[in-house]
């Protein structure tokens, strides 16, 4: 299983959210979990150091389903609560996932589970490591698909997420269904001639998009207090 949380902070918080940003991944080092990436977030418009957003930050972990409830309540999610000012978190089965994040397939998706045997609410999340000399193309190509994006019938939210504030990009979305997400993939125009872009000019050193059934939230992604 996979579980995801987003924490809203105030801004004084700052630096104490970047320690553990770097704390974290020793502590997961030695649970359970067989991946996990702490996750800086942002508006999703540009993919530049400008949309970073420094009150929202994440941790996605993938765990055997057996451990879910006693990481909900560990010191490292516990630790994020003693300043967040909200909390989200949301827990995903994965549904397809095509590529790698750093070097890895993360998600295992089970045989014959995918989008036709799921009708609920999905969740995604798309990853890239930009070439660094494609940067400023890509940056261009960017705005068209988050406008096409953000007026999806469909979408329910949508930020940006990633890893570093250039080069390692992604966004995670949630969605009233998957044939909504479908028609934004695979409809939508700005989205098609990214994907056209994509593969005449190859400015992915390493993409990753995967699909998730969600299976229960908590909190809101807008920020809103958690439950």
């Amino acid at each position: 299983m996979v579980v995801v949380y987003f924490w809203t902070i105030k801004k004084r918080h700052v630096l104490r959210a970047l320690w553990h940003m770097a704390v974290d991944r020793i502590s997961l080092r030695s649970s359970t979990a067989t991946f996990y990436k702490s996750l800086g977030t942002g508006k999703g418009e540009t993919f530049t150091p400008s949309d970073a957003d420094m009150t929202r930050w994440g941790l996605l972990v993938v765990l055997p389903e057996a451990q879910i409830n006693s990481f909900h309540d560990s010191s490292v999610i516990n630790s994020w609560r003693k300043f967040a000012d909200s909390e989200y978190r949301v827990l995903l089965r994965p549904l397809s996932s095509h590529g790698q994040w750093s070097r890895k397939e993360p998600f295992n998706v089970a045989t014959g589970v995918g989008d036709q045997q799921w009708n609920g609410p999905i969740a995604a999340v798309t990853r890239a490591r930009i070439k660094w000399h494609m940067n400023k193309k890509f940056w261009g190509a960017v705005p068209p698909v988050t406008t096409s994006l953000r007026g999806s019938a469909g979408l329910q939210a949508a930020i940006g997420i990633g890893e570093a504030p250039i080069g390692l990009q992604g966004t995670f979305s949630l969605w009233e269904s998957p044939a909504a997400l479908r028609d934004f993939a695979y409809k939508g125009a700005a989205h098609s001639a990214a994907i056209a872009a994509t593969e005449k000019l190859q400015w992915y050193a390493e993409e990753l998009f995967a699909r998730f059934a969600v299976i229960d939230e908590s909190g809101s992604l807008n920020g809103d207090t958690a439950d």
